[in-house]
Parts: C-alpha cells; sequence; structure tokens
C-alpha cells in the first residue's frame, strides 16, 4: 500500500512556536506563500484576486504583536485563502458567474470576520464553480495540469495542495469540500451542519450548506474551524465540539464501520486494492472493521442511504428557489444550464413533496445514530478515485453525497497514493461528534500512516 505525501504543504501550527520564539516571523511565513503563487499561480489559476498590500500590511502587524509577545488568537498571521462565494469587505465576491462581475458585499462573512479578528491574513479569493454548483472555472491539478482540482472548492483546494498557502475556505453542500481536497492531496473538514457560521456565504441549500476548511495539515484545518466557531459561534447551534488551538488526542478506533454504498460501482482497480489494502492493515492494526459483509444492521443501513440518497439533491434543487429563480428571470441565459436545471427540477415539486423529503432524511439520520452505536466512525472513500482528466467536468459525488445530505461530520484524509497522485479516505462521525471524530483522523495520520 503506497501511502500518499505532499511534498507541497505547509503548516501554519508548525511554525507558530517559532514566531514565538523570535526565529521567524509571519510576514516571512506570508512572503514564502507569496513566492510559491507568483512561481505557480500561472499554471494552476486558483486565485481569482489577491490582495497582497492588505496581506502584507496585515502579516506585519501581527509580526509587531509575536515581538511583543501578545498575539491575538491561535490563528495570528495565519495566511487564509477565501473562496469566491464567501463576502469579504476588501475585495469582490463574483461567485464566477458574469452576473456578479466585480460584485462587492461591503462586509465581510462571519467566518472571514472572525478570522480578521483573530488576526489572521485574508490573501485572497480563490476560484469557484459557479455558484459552487454550476460550470466550472480554469483551476487546474497541482499535481497534472491536464486534470480537475475538484469542486466546487476549487481554487482553496489547489492553492492548498500547491503550498500556496496553508489553509483556504471552502463550502461543501454535496462534495465540494471533501472531493477537491482528495484530488488535491488536501486535509478537508466539513463539520457537522451548523457547527460553523453560514452567514455572508452565498446560499444554495439552507439544510445542506456547510463552511469546510482545506488545509496542508490536520493541525491547521481543526485550528481555522475552531477559531471559527469559539470566535462568532453560530445561531442556535452548539459550538464545535473538542474545539480548540490543538487537535484532540491522538485514540485508535476500536471499531470502525465500511460503507460501501453505490459510490463502489465507480471505482477502477487501483482504486479498490488501495481501499481494501487500507482495511486489511487497519484490521492487522487491531481495529475491527464491521461492513455490509458481516453486519446485517450495516447492509441495512447501506441500503436505505442509497435508496434515499437521490432525494438529496432534490432538497437542494427546493431550497434554491430563492435567490436563483430571480437571477434566472433577470440574467437569462447567463446563468449556467446547470442552475437552470435544477430550478426546473424543483419546479416539478410540490411542498408535500418536500416534507416527504425531509421527514425520510430524519429517520435515515436516526439509523445513522443507532447503527454507531459503539463504533468510532464510518470510513469510505473520498472519492470514486484520483482526480480525472479535464476541467469542465469536475468528478463524482457519490461517496460524498451521503454526509452532506445528513449533515455529518466528515474528513477527507490525503493518505493514499493512486496511479502516482492522491486518493482520499474519508471518515464519517455523528452530528456534533467532531472531536471525537477529530481524534480518530489524528491518529490515522500520526500513527497509522
Amino acid at each position: 500500500m503506497l501511502f500518499w505525501k505532499n511534498p507541497n504543504a505547509i503548516s501554519f501550527v508548525a511554525a507558530v512556536p517559532d514566531f514565538v520564539a523570535g526565529k521567524r516571523t509571519p510576514r516571512e511565513f506570508l512572503e514564502r506563500c507569496l513566492d510559491v503563487i507568483s512561481a505557480r499561480d500561472g499554471a494552476v489559476k486558483a486565485f481569482v484576486t489577491l490582495n497582497i498590500a492588505a496581506a502584507r500590511k496585515a502579516a506585519d502587524a501581527s509580526t509587531r504583536r509575536y515581538k511583543a509577545g501578545k498575539p491575538l488568537s491561535p490563528v495570528d498571521g495565519f495566511p487564509i485563502a477565501v473562496k469566491d462565494i464567501i463576502a469579504t469587505s476588501d475585495l469582490p465576491t463574483q461567485m464566477n458567474s458574469p452576473a456578479f462581475k466585480g460584485w462587492r458585499s461591503g462586509q465581510d462573512a462571519a467566518c472571514v470576520a472572525a478570522l480578521r479578528k483573530g488576526g489572521a491574513v485574508i490573501v485572497g479569493k480563490s476560484v469557484t464553480t459557479e455558484f459552487a454548483i454550476g460550470y466550472s472555472g480554469p483551476t487546474t491539478n497541482p499535481f497534472d495540469s491536464t486534470r480537475t482540482p475538484g469542486g466546487s472548492s476549487s481554487g482553496s483546494a489547489a492553492a492548498v495542495g500547491a503550498g500556496m498557502v496553508p489553509a483556504g475556505l471552502g463550502t461543501q453542500t454535496q462534495a465540494s469540500t471533501l472531493r477537491p481536497a482528495a484530488y488535491c492531496g488536501a486535509v478537508g473538514f466539513k463539520p457537522t451542519l451548523g457547527a460553523l457560521h453560514t452567514g455572508g456565504i452565498h446560499p444554495l441549500s439552507a439544510t445542506c450548506d456547510h463552511l469546510g476548511i482545506l488545509a496542508g495539515t490536520l493541525d491547521d484545518a481543526w485550528r481555522v474551524a475552531s477559531h471559527i466557531s469559539l470566535g462568532i459561534g453560530s445561531p442556535g447551534n452548539p459550538f464545535l465540539s473538542g474545539a480548540g488551538a490543538d487537535l484532540p488526542a491522538a485514540r485508535k478506533p476500536r471499531r470502525l464501520i465500511r460503507l460501501y454504498t453505490r459510490g463502489w460501482t465507480e471505482i477502477d482497480s487501483n482504486t479498490e486494492d488501495a481501499i481494501e489494502a487500507t482495511v486489511s492493515a487497519l484490521e492487522a492494526a487491531g481495529v475491527e472493521i464491521r461492513s455490509r459483509d458481516n453486519d446485517t444492521r450495516v447492509a441495512k443501513l447501506e441500503q436505505v442511504l442509497d435508496e434515499g440518497v437521490d432525494g438529496a439533491l432534490d432538497i437542494v434543487a427546493y431550497e434554491m428557489k430563492w435567490p436563483y429563480e430571480d437571477y434566472i428571470a433577470r440574467y437569462g441565459k447567463i446563468i449556467g444550464t446547470r442552475v437552470h436545471g435544477l430550478i426546473e427540477r424543483a419546479h416539478k415539486m410540490t411542498p408535500s413533496d418536500y416534507e416527504g423529503l425531509l421527514a425520510n432524511r430524519r429517520r435515515v439520520m436516526e439509523l445513522v445514530r443507532e447503527t454507531a452505536v459503539g463504533a468510532d466512525g464510518y470510513i469510505t472513500l473520498a472519492s470514486s478515485g484520483p482526480a480525472i482528466q479535464g476541467l469542465e467536468y469536475t468528478g463524482s459525488r457519490t461517496f460524498l453525497v451521503y454526509g452532506s445530505w445528513l449533515g455529518l461530520p466528515a474528513f477527507s484524509l490525503p493518505l493514499l497514493e493512486v496511479n502516482s497522485l492522491p486518493q482520499g479516505i474519508q471518515l464519517i462521525g455523528v452530528p456534533h461528534g467532531d472531536g471525537a471524530l477529530c481524534a480518530v483522523a489524528h491518529w490515522l495520520m500520526r500513527d497509522f500512516a
């Protein structure tokens, strides 16, 4: 079994002790990021806009605070890319749509406000697919420019995978954080639905939209997510469980539940060999693996998941009616064909249809909870294989949709190498079990790999 190691990945958390000791500065760390952006972004095309002067000013202010022994927070000086559907007061938010070319919100999204308040350095806006669901942008995969970086958080994933920044903000309604993380050799984290504030993020689906984090290391992903949670909260939701500057202590899982789902029909033989070798290695390490092959409860869950998951896109389509009906009425064909198709799909649904989809989702979520009792999480792939050829299609969502549909916490961990490209392992937990799931991810990244 080949384990992936990203040669480009950088870590902010690993640099902080040097900032505190005066051996390095946040400005020096930022300049290293800007050098890589200058060298590589012409080919990778991860960024839509940059604000280098403002980033340097923020990094200089952070440097002064560290020298005075008074950093604002654990993310003080942290360079971050922001997906271009997330509002920023100082840069346009254009959502890869000509209808919003040059548009400015005049206000930071809640997550950006929390990061700035903590001293983080906003480097620029990263490429997204249209409204995070439509046609692709120009970003290429940092390990093969003929391949997609995944979407819709294309730019953030590629910037992290290329070592341009230690972390980027993404979003996920179906697969948009974890799939590009898997394709670009990054850590992807999609917290429990509602655990991170989504105010100021352009909406798709009120009950499926998640703020996600992409990072070069698990430490960096967890630190950014924790700061956003503790810094601004999320209305009506608990704080991110286990949130803190440091990772939850690594914990070897006693039992994991392996999920095949219909994604299994999409994988090639090399990807199958990689996941089979992983499962065998986990068992050899003393982790019990339950699956549909040896547990009737898991078999029943897989059946129910596959029977209901198509309703996930119906929910998204129905919840997109505002504001996308208005966009289509105002801008017509400027809005991409996928958005038109989803609104047409919504028009065929009744309020009763929508209520039935929500009721079924509640039923499935309860079954997920029941099946997980006694286990430390679910394990599966984070994509149907490594990044696919071409830039127009960002790859299959199949393995990722289940967790987004149900609002479950999930990680994509860049553990595997398939065909000389990164391939992610997906860990899925139960709602608000983010900290416990991170502890297992910590063990997998530190000890297992």
